[in-house]
């Protein structure tokens, strides 16, 4: 099993809208075939602070079960969050294996080389 990280944005949001956002990508990624979705936990507190688990706004752990076919499930779904914008312009950084994409407002052709080539990267380590 793999995990993708993620960390969404949208120029202009706030935290709140920015949470919201992630709820809902949240809830599509965890209708795919993947191992699970969840939150993106915040590095350590600081020292002196209460030890709590605190989430990064805007980041998710998508668990892949099936390397190659889960991520481009999964990045197809990205993709279909960053067309509902509404003119605002988002973005999501794609972390797997130390390797990052980030995807925002680029042409649908090259959104879609440079996914390949990231997921075409990746797809020797498919387990199933």
């Amino acid at each position: 099993m793999a995990e993708l990280r993620l960390q969404l944005s949208e120029s202009g949001a706030d935290a709140e809208r920015l949470d919201t956002l992630t709820g809902y990508l949240r809830q599509e990624l965890a209708e795919l075939d993947v191992g699970g979705v969840t939150a993106l936990r915040a590095g350590p507190p600081p020292p002196g602070a209460r030890a709590i688990d605190a989430i990064a706004i805007g980041g998710l752990v998508v668990t892949l079960t099936k390397s190659a076919l889960g991520l481009r499930t999964v990045v197809a779904a990205i993709r279909g969050w960053l067309s509902q914008g509404d003119g605002s312009k988002r973005t999501v950084r794609i972390e797997l294996d130390g390797d990052v994409l980030e995807l925002s407002e680029v042409t649908e052709k090259e959104q879609g080389r440079l996914i390949e080539l990231f997921v075409s990267g990746h797809a020797g380590s498919e387990d199933g």
